[in-house]
């Protein structure tokens, strides 16, 4: 039985530190910190300035890395990585960092988002006679560098990558050196920080809080830093006509405590979600509660905003693991059970407004709405979503359902609104969203607005025809 919430899956998260005799161990807490991106599997690959050493296995950080496999780990360089399977089967040999030795000496991959081209790039180096060792897009970036006819090592990186297309924060790590990597459009986040003289770089700054380490500023979109004996170097051999983070990133996937995208602080843009929404959608009730963990800071500022008391009606059990067995008499809505029980002497016989970030395909919120009513005792249960009705798919790293699957890409607001079972329903609307963010023109909204930044023409076409006939 699989008991995760219905919710978009976290894509990756990545650490590497550079010149720090501790660096394997640093990197394996800048990856604790990072475990919400991903969860199936982690990898630790260091090196001693002579060459490179890998540990990698499924599971959390601190399942995979005991003290005595950290110490199989060593030199002042290394990477780490977090693994959820966007792209590629969810098996050992798809967990990076991914090492490949060729003509220059070996090298190794970290790489956070997806590439929309990958199978194209795949068929071409295949016919070529490239023989891969998983099903992972990242090993496509390692064998484009292996291959091209470029002349030193940072040009084949710059030759490769300008092939790709699709998101990618990326780690390159050789035996002497660490490369990070954003693409032109910037999808994914990418952190620089300093710590006890040695140079760190991560998905959030929340791997930084960990170590005591300095944020210093954003990987630019389209930038590669260098960095090596003789210090920081920044290329910006990339270039797009327009910028495209992820909005989902403040929506759900960072962490509440991390500075993303310009040093913009997640919880509070959060919170300026709720208030927004609470601007748009009022309602006269009697608690405003979230569904935790991902709700609580946009109901907070939905209460705040409104004046309605805030409390956590809803409490979350943070011990469950990926499965477990279901009794074999009928428990209803056992799954959700297990994850959230109700207050009942906060919600019985309340008008209560429920915040949450998002709806995706409908299934967990309707328990939530019934288990609020029946369990809770709730004598009316509205819904406030802090994002706009998700109607699409994303491409750029993150693991998300069929467009089918989206139910507000298949329903209308009242056709969900009865389906969950609430008394009302609404959405936070995208000017909402993006008048809430610095710079709103700079983000990716495709999954709420249909508007990819970057698609192949085969996948556009297959989503164009399907959103055709829903």
């Amino acid at each position: 039985m699989d008991l995760p919430l219905d919710k978009f899956h976290d894509e990756c998260g990545v650490v590497g530190v550079y010149n720090h005799s501790d660096a394997a161990n640093l990197t394996y807490l800048g990856l604790h910190a990072l475990q919400h991106r991903g969860q199936e599997g982690a990898g630790i690959c260091s090196s001693d300035r002579r060459q490179l050493y890998i540990e990698k296995s499924m599971g959390l950080v601190a399942d995979v890395f005991s003290e005595k496999r950290l110490l199989r780990l060593p030199g002042d360089i290394a990477i780490g990585h977090n693994r959820y399977s966007t792209a590629g089967s969810s098996v050992l040999k798809n967990v990076q960092p991914i090492t490949v030795n060729f003509s220059l000496g070996p090298l190794a991959i970290a790489h956070n988002g997806n590439l929309v081209n990958a199978n194209e790039l795949r068929d071409e180096l295949e016919a070529n006679g490239a023989i891969f060792q998983s099903s992972s897009d990242s090993e496509v970036i390692l064998h484009l560098i292996a291959n091209s006819k470029s002349g030193t090592f940072y040009e084949r990186i710059v030759d490769s990558l300008a092939r790709l297309r699709g998101a990618y924060s990326l780690l390159i790590m050789s035996a002497k050196e660490l490369i990070a990597v954003r693409d032109p459009h910037g999808f994914r986040p990418l952190n620089l920080g300093r710590f006890d003289g040695a140079h760190v770089v991560a998905s959030e700054t929340c791997a930084f809080d960990l170590i005591d380490a300095h944020y210093v500023r954003d990987i630019e979109p389209g930038e590669m830093v260098v960095i090596n004996e003789s210090g920081i170097t920044s290329y910006k051999p990339f270039h797009s006509p327009k910028k495209a983070f992820c909005i989902f990133e403040f929506v759900y996937f960072s962490r509440p405590d991390s500075y993303i995208f310009g040093n913009q602080n997640v919880n509070k843009i959060r919170k300026a979600f709720g208030k927004r929404l609470a601007k748009e959608h009022p309602i006269d009730a009697d608690l405003v509660i979230p569904v935790p963990d991902s709700g609580v800071p946009a109901a907070l500022g939905y209460a705040e905003e409104s004046g309605i008391p805030f409390e956590f009606g809803l409490i979350r059990n943070h011990y469950v693991g990926r499965t477990f067995i279901e009794p074999k008499g009928a428990i209803r809505h056992f799954g959700v059970k297990l994850k959230l029980n109700p207050v009942r002497q906060l919600l019985e016989g309340k008008k209560i407004v429920v915040v949450d970030d998002s709806i995706v395909r409908g299934t967990t919120c309707k328990k939530i709405v019934k288990m609020l009513k029946e369990g809770g005792g709730a004598k009316e249960v509205h819904m406030r979503i802090s994002s706009p009705p998700t109607i699409g798919p994303c491409f750029y790293g993150i693991d998300t359902p069929t467009r089918s699957e989206l139910i507000a890409s298949t329903h209308s607001l009242r056709e969900i609104e009865k389906y969950i079972t609430a008394d009302s329903l609404k959405y936070l609307n995208i000017e909402g969203l993006l008048g809430s963010v610095t710079n709103p023109e700079n983000y990716c909204t495709a999954c709420f607005d249909n508007n990819y930044p970057v698609m192949t023409s085969e996948d556009m076409a297959e989503q164009m025809a399907l959103f055709k006939t829903l």
